[in-house]
């Protein structure tokens, strides 16, 4: 009957988070959402204007203006459009004469202190 046991001068290693560790991996989760929190509204709103963009194009207004005020209709309905205008749009024809719809604006967010996030959102209708 052979039992297997530790000898007692061999050092038992533990496995696990140490108290540093855990507020390192703690303090890089809360940025990581903060960050989150504060992108996930920009993003909502560049496909909330790449979805009117895109249903805008599809209906092919015939005139540059008309496309400008389908679109500020869309604004007005859609609360969450607001770093575009309609004179933001650049509206030309493809080769097959069907209206394309381009658009691009640049949105700082301001993170902590002296640190802003820069994103250049940029699209055009499908």
């Amino acid at each position: 009957m052979s039992h297997s046991r530790r000898s007692p001068s061999l050092p038992h290693r533990q496995r696990g988070l140490t108290l540093i560790g855990l507020l390192f991996w703690g303090g890089m989760i809360a940025v990581a959402a903060v960050v989150a929190m504060k992108v996930f509204p920009t993003v909502l709103e560049y496909y909330t204007v790449q979805r009117v963009v895109d249903r805008i194009a599809a209906s092919n207004p015939p005139t540059v203006p008309a496309v400008r005020a389908d679109f500020d209709k869309a604004r007005q309905v859609e609360y969450s459009i607001q770093s575009i205008t309609s004179g933001d749009l650049i509206v030309t024809k493809d080769g097959n004469d069907k209206v394309v719809i381009e658009f691009a604006w640049d949105k700082e967010i301001d993170l902590f202190g002296p640190v802003y996030l820069l994103i250049k959102y940029k699209g055009k209708s499908r």
